[in-house]
């Protein structure tokens, strides 16, 4: 038997068609507690604007909330989009998260609007283009492990506090193969959005991360994952029923449109034409869903394919019961808070 995986939480804080957007965060919090139980090694929530879908703007102040509630899973952003932002003040956000959580923040960042050009706009006028972007980690990198900024800079004598014995772990977040370069470049630890394209890339940007990894002091080897979208229910029937809910929004995110969860039943009612329908079989195809046996199977085959110690797992349903029961049969399938693993890298 491989060494066991581990497995993490991507929670994007899903808004639910006739509840208030706000429940979408209280879930959160309760997600996350629950995902501690189960074993999860990471709990990363995102950060997008603007949406009537993904209501979790704030991931610094989410982390807060989920730090004052949970005692050791690891808590991070996935990801602070460092272009709307100080280099300086995200420091400050996170070495306070760090003096609240010592040893479990994780700080990922992302160089995408996370919304759209016009949000991106009212968020910070003065915003640094997406090109200063590495520029922006290099001083972030400084200022948030108390290291001295390079040679002259012109804020050499800022800190940013509180200062402390330890300091979160950055990881750089991406869709392509300009995020895994640049965390190669600087010796960091990358996640691929496995979701985003459904996989489209992945095998490109994992190699260029692995074959011009840099080691650095606190990373010596490459430390790569991808977040995938997954849904177990008790039986496959159950799961594929959960799943309409998603290709629903998936044709409404193709059309422009970013709603909240419909109920699987109401998602069952709606009369797709031919283009929309070749959208949803297309989903179903690839879909990481079924029954927890069958989904444990397809996340550990990508995993031992890609080489991977760790996998990111994302989950939208309309039910927040059925969103941890899901997360509670994943961890259950991989023997999570039981030891041995039962499961390991193929």
């Amino acid at each position: 038997m491989g060494k066991p995986l581990a497995l993490s939480v991507l929670d994007q804080s899903i808004a639910i068609a006739a509840a208030p957007p706000s429940q979408a965060i209280v879930n959160s919090l309760d997600l996350a507690q629950h995902c501690e139980t189960l074993g999860y090694k990471r709990y990363w929530v995102s950060e997008h604007h603007n949406s009537d879908s993904i209501v979790g703007s704030a991931p610094e102040v989410l982390m807060a909330a989920i730090a004052a509630r949970t005692s050791h899973i690891r808590i991070g952003s996935a990801g602070v989009m460092l272009p709307h932002y100080s280099s300086l003040k995200v420091a400050e956000q996170f070495r306070v998260l760090e003096a609240l959580a010592p040893g479990r923040i994780d700080l990922g960042l992302g160089r995408a609007p996370g919304s759209d050009q016009l949000t991106a706009m009212a968020l910070n006028p003065y915003g640094l283009s997406a090109d200063q972007f590495p520029n922006q980690v290099l001083d972030l990198q400084a200022w948030v492990s108390g290291k001295p900024l390079l040679p002259d800079h012109p804020f050499g004598s800022v800190k940013a506090h509180p200062q402390g014995p330890s300091w979160p772990e950055m990881w750089i977040l991406g869709s392509s193969d300009y995020g895994a370069q640049l965390a190669a470049y600087l010796g960091l630890p990358y996640a691929f959005a496995y979701f985003f394209s459904e996989g489209r890339g992945v095998e490109l940007a994992l190699d260029l991360y692995r074959r011009n990894y840099r080691p650095s002091e606190r990373f010596p080897e490459p430390c790569p994952t991808i977040c995938v979208w997954a849904l177990a229910a008790n039986t496959e029937a159950e799961a594929r029923h959960l799943l309409k809910t998603r290709e629903l929004w998936r044709v409404g995110f193709e059309q422009g449109k970013r709603n909240p969860l419909v109920s699987p039943e109401e998602a069952e009612r709606y009369p797709y034409n031919m283009a929309e329908q070749a959208t949803v079989d297309a989903l179903r195809r690839k879909a990481m869903v079924g029954d927890a046996s069958q989904v444990a199977d397809k996340i550990s085959k990508l995993a031992g394919e890609l080489g991977l110690q760790e996998i990111v797992i994302n989950t939208w349903t309309h039910d927040h019961q059925a969103r941890k029961h899901s997360y509670a049969l994943i961890a259950e399938a991989f023997g999570l808070n039981t030891k041995p693993a039962l499961r390991a890298i193929a």
